[in-house]
C-alpha cells in the first residue's frame, strides 16, 4: 500500500505497546503475590496464613517456589517455537488463560506437595509470554522502535512486581490468602478475551493499521506466522546464543531472589508486614528505572560509538552485571534494613539495564525465529529461577538467620561476575539466517 501524501499514520502499533505493557504487569503480580503471602505471619485478625495452613518450612518453601521456575524453563522453547509457528495471538490466549487458572488455584491447595504441583502447572502455562511478546515486537514494529519498546515492557514487569507486595497486603486486609489467588487469577482472563478480539497476527490485516502506519513498519511483518522451520543446528552451534543463554542464567540468578526470598528477608530485620512490605517496592522499582534508563540512552551511546549497536549492548551487559555485584557487596555489610534494601536497589537497578540489550538481540539474531530464540534464552534463566530459590531455602535454613541469607546474596553477586564475561563474547546482532534478517 503506498499512502497518500496527505494521509496520517494510525498508531495501532501503539497499542500493541500497551497490550505488552499490561501483561508484563500481570505476569509479575501472579508471580510475585505468592512470596508476599508467604512472608505473612499470624496475628490479630489474621489467624490463617500460606505457611501456618499448609505447615511449611524454609526448604520446602524454597522448593515451591522453585517449582515455576523450573516448569517456566521447559516450556519456554517449545511455546516460543508456538508462536514463530501459529503466531502470538492464540498462543498468547492459552498462555493467559492457563496461567490464570492456575494462580486462582493455588488458593485451594492442602498441602506442600499440591502447591508444588499447582505452581508448576502455572509456571508451565505462563511460559512463553515474553517470547510470543517479543515475536510481537517483531511483527509490528520497525527496528529502530524495539530496543526503546522491550525498555517499556520490561518497566511495566518490573514495576508491576514492585507495588504487588503492599497491593497483597491491602487485599489480605479484606480477604483470607486464598480468595486473595482467585482475585489475582480472574484478572487475566479479562486481558486474554480483550487481546484475542483487537489482536491480528499480520498487523497488514488489522482494521485499524492504514497505509501510512504500514510504511512505517515496513517489512517487518513477514516474521508473522509460519516459520516453524527453526534453523536448530545454528541455533545450538553459535557461540553467541550460548553467550546470551549463560549471561541470562547468571542474571537471573540473583534477580529471583526479588520476587521469592525478599519479603521474608526483610522480615530477618524484624519489621512489621506493612514495613516490610512498603520496603519491598523499592528492588523492582529501581529495576524498573534501570530499564527506562537504558531505553532513553542507548540510542545516544550507539551514536557516541559511531553507530556500533553491538559494542553499545556489550557495554551494558557487561557494566550493568558488574555494578549488581558490587551493590550486593553493600548489601551484606548492611547494618540496618533500609540501607541494605538502598543497596538492593541499586543492584536491581543495575541488573535491568541490561535487560532491553538482551532481548533485543534476541529479535536480531533470531529474526523470523525470535520467539524460539528468546524463548531458548528466557529458559536458559528461568533454570536458574529453579536452582536459586532452592538453593535460598537450603543456605537460610530458618527464616530469620541473618548469615543464611548473605551466604545466599555472596552467590548472587558471584553469578554477576560469570554473566559480565559472557557479555565480553557476544555478537549481538548478527542473525542466525541471514536470509530472514527482520528490519
Amino acid at each position: 500500500m503506498i499512502p497518500a501524501k496527505s494521509e496520517r499514520p494510525t498508531h495501532a502499533r501503539h497499542t500493541v505497546i500497551a497490550f505488552a505493557v499490561t501483561l508484563a504487569i500481570l505476569s509479575y503480580v501472579s508471580r510475585v503475590c505468592i512470596s508476599q503471602a508467604a512472608a505473612q505471619k499470624p496475628g490479630p485478625g489474621r489467624p490463617s496464613t500460606l505457611v501456618s495452613d499448609l505447615h511449611l518450612s524454609t526448604q520446602q518453601l524454597g522448593w515451591i517456589f522453585g517449582a515455576f521456575g523450573i516448569s517456566y524453563a521447559l516450556f519456554e522453547i517449545p511455546t516460543g517455537w508456538l508462536g514463530d509457528w501459529l503466531g502470538p495471538r492464540r498462543v498468547l490466549m492459552r498462555i493467559v488463560i492457563w496461567w490464570s487458572v492456575f494462580t486462582a488455584a493455588s488458593g485451594w491447595m492442602w498441602s506442600a506437595a499440591s502447591l508444588w504441583v499447582v505452581r508448576f502447572l502455572f509456571g508451565a502455562g505462563e511460559a512463553g509470554g515474553f517470547p510470543n511478546l517479543t515475536k510481537v515486537f517483531t511483527t509490528w514494529l520497525p527496528r529502530r522502535e524495539r530496543l526503546r519498546a522491550q525498555a517499556i515492557m520490561w518497566t511495566a514487569a518490573r514495576w508491576g512486581g514492585a507495588f504487588t507486595p503492599p497491593l497483597v497486603v491491602l487485599l489480605l486486609t479484606w480477604l483470607n490468602w486464598r480468595w486473595a489467588f482467585v482475585v489475582f487469577g480472574a484478572i487475566g482472563i479479562i486481558w486474554a478475551v480483550l487481546f484475542f478480539f483487537w489482536f491480528r497476527d499480520d498487523p497488514r490485516q488489522h482494521p485499524g493499521v492504514n497505509a501510512a502506519e504500514a510504511a512505517i513498519i515496513g517489512d517487518a511483518p513477514r516474521n508473522a506466522t509460519g516459520h516453524g522451520d527453526v534453523p536448530w543446528g545454528r541455533l545450538v552451534r553459535s557461540r553467541s546464543v550460548w553467550l546470551l543463554w549463560g549471561q541470562y542464567f547468571c542474571l537471573t540468578y540473583p534477580w529471583s531472589f526479588y520476587i521469592t526470598w525478599l519479603p521474608n528477608y526483610l522480615k530477618s530485620w524484624n519489621l512489621t508486614d506493612r514495613a516490610a512490605s512498603s520496603l519491598a517496592v523499592l528492588p523492582l522499582l529501581c529495576g524498573g528505572f534501570g530499564c527506562i534508563f537504558c531505553g532513553m540512552m542507548s540510542r545516544l551511546l550507539v551514536r557516541r560509538l559511531g553507530g556500533n549497536v553491538g559494542r553499545s549492548r556489550r557495554i551494558w551487559g557487561v557494566t550493568g552485571q558488574l555494578a549488581a555485584c558490587f551493590f550486593l557487596a553493600i548489601t551484606i555489610n548492611a547494618h540496618t534494613a533500609i540501607w541494605a534494601v538502598i543497596a538492593l536497589a541499586l543492584a536491581s537497578f543495575s541488573n535491568d539495564v541490561t535487560i532491553p540489550p538482551a532481548w533485543a538481540a534476541c529479535m536480531d539474531i533470531g529474526g523470523r525465529h525470535a520467539g524460539t530464540v528468546s524463548g531458548s534464552m528466557n529458559m536458559m534463566g528461568n533454570l536458574a529461577g529453579f536452582v536459586a530459590p532452592a538453593m535460598g531455602g537450603w543456605l537460610i535454613h530458618d527464616f530469620m538467620n541473618r548469615a543464611g541469607y548473605n551466604s545466599f546474596l555472596w552467590v548472587m553477586a558471584g553469578a554477576y561476575v560469570l554473566g559480565a564475561a559472557c557479555w565480553l563474547f557476544v555478537d549481538p546482532v548478527t542473525p542466525l539466517d541471514p536470509d530472514a534478517t527482520s528490519h
